[in-house]
């Protein structure tokens, strides 16, 4: 059966795989989804972003539902607002880190969280068999106030803002040409924060460093944390969600390990009288270092398949306070249990300023692991004979997601099919760097040679 959504909602090239007719006649799928309103739509800085919001909510209008359009904000502020002001649903058009000349449609549930697989398919049958409802009249079309305001209240009523503001960090940020401009320096200013921008205007061409923020491409953000001697640098990725950040010495960490740490924070936050009853959610390629912390205060880490939105479905279903992603996805429940990268930045804040230490001494604490990953072309038949032929690797070995091999204690390979390309991804750790390079080239071996057999 054809497809329209993918790992995180709908998306496309502009003009191409995503048209102004797709999204019109999505906007009559989601309306008889919905059945009423009123429902939120937003938009990311992307040129076409402002085209397909104007056409999506001309067509759950044409069909009776009322929207409220609360303009360019980052993609939580959207969740966030669609649960704290208890609308029926919200709609995003982002098409999140991805290249400029995409685009796409976020469909949220009441709670602020994308809606659950079981009902993508719901929406995906009405579009393809156009069983639209007929409609109701003419719905409204009203303009929500400052939604980026609530959005940062809700932040700061989470973290203790006078210990941060009473510690006047200075911080970097790269904003990335994204959404989160017109937030993040709002948040950090309200917070006494001493603030350095780059990529802070926004344009959907992404000109500054590309949407997705990676260690490759942060290289002005870890000179400028060390040329203007900044606490701490943070980027974000286009729809903002996403945030990785760099200590005061420039070094950029991978979503795992400052996501250890604020799982860390958040995890002493809540205090002894807790222990053992806080859940963690995280995806099972994530590293072993999310485990080792969570034992420290006897938290639970439930394992997912590989996405937010089953991080974000799972944290709902087991009432879990935490989620995160190796990508630099973090979700704090108490929020609302989505990515996003402002909130991250203010618990990170607020786990410096309790701890008055560099964000450098608290990471450097950690366990080193060594992280590997890589791709091949690879059809979903192929990568389905993949995975039975290692099952017989090993006595350990998971299939949450794909299969996931445990070589030993510290050491695990994983490859699973691309829910979006004809490509299976290969992940893998190890807290030896020879052992990891040792079980990447045999393991590599044997799949090139199941490949070639194919």
């Amino acid at each position: 059966m054809a497809k329209l959504f993918g790992t995180n909602g709908v998306r496309g090239v502009f003009g191409k795989d995503l048209t102004l007719d797709l999204a019109l006649r999505l906007s009559y799928a989601l309306a008889t989804y919905y059945r009423q309103g009123p429902l939120l739509l937003a938009y990311d800085g992307r040129h076409s972003s402002p085209l397909i919001a104007s056409v999506v909510k001309a067509g759950l209008n044409a069909m009776g539902i009322d929207v409220h359009d609360a303009g360019l904000v980052p993609t939580p502020c959207l969740q966030y607002c669609t649960k704290r002001l208890g609308y029926r649903g919200g709609i995003m058009i982002t098409a999140s880190h991805n290249p400029p000349e995409y685009n796409g449609i976020k469909v949220m549930a009441s709670d602020g969280v994308e809606v659950p697989r079981e009902d993508e398919l719901k929406i995906e049958d009405i579009y393809f068999e156009e069983r639209f409802m007929q409609s109701k009249g003419i719905g409204r079309d009203e303009r929500l106030g400052d939604a980026v305001d609530l959005y940062l209240q809700g932040i700061r009523s989470l973290v203790d803002v006078d210990r941060i503001r009473s510690k006047g960090m200075k911080v970097v940020v790269d904003l990335g040409n994204g959404a989160q401009a017109v937030a993040v320096p709002r948040l950090l200013n309200s917070l006494g924060c001493k603030v350095v921008t780059l990529n802070g205007m926004i344009d959907g061409s992404f000109p500054g460093r590309g949407s997705e923020p990676t260690i490759d491409n942060l290289g002005e953000l870890a000179s400028s944390v060390k040329a203007n001697g900044a606490d701490l640098g943070i980027a974000y990725d286009g729809d903002g969600d996403r945030s990785i950040f760099c200590d005061e010495q420039g070094n950029i960490y991978t979503g795992d390990r400052s996501g250890a740490l604020l799982v860390e924070h958040v995890l002493a936050k809540e205090g002894e009288g807790q222990r053992g009853k806080v859940k963690v959610v995280t995806p099972v390629n994530s590293s072993m270092l999310i485990d080792m912390v969570a034992a420290r205060y006897n938290a639970k880490v439930i394992k997912t398949k590989v996405g937010s939105v089953e991080v974000s479905r799972e944290m709902v279903r087991a009432s879990a306070l935490v989620g995160l992603e190796e990508n630099g996805g973090f979700m704090y429940a108490k929020h609302i249990p989505v990515r996003d990268g402002a909130m991250s930045t203010a618990l990170m804040l607020e786990a410096l300023a309790l701890r008055d230490e560099p964000l450098s001494s608290l990471i450097g604490r950690y366990k080193r692991f060594y992280q590997y990953k890589t791709k091949f072309p690879c059809t979903r038949e192929q990568s389905s004979s993949i995975i039975d032929a290692l099952k017989g690797t090993s006595s350990r070995v998971e299939t949450i997601d794909g299969i996931k091999v445990w070589v030993d204690d510290e050491s695990w390979i994983m490859v699973r099919q691309s829910g979006t390309e004809p490509i299976m991804r290969l992940y893998a750790e190890s807290s030896s760097e020879q052992r990891l390079k040792q079980m990447v080239d045999a393991y590599v071996e044997k799949i090139r040679s199941l490949l070639g057999s194919k």
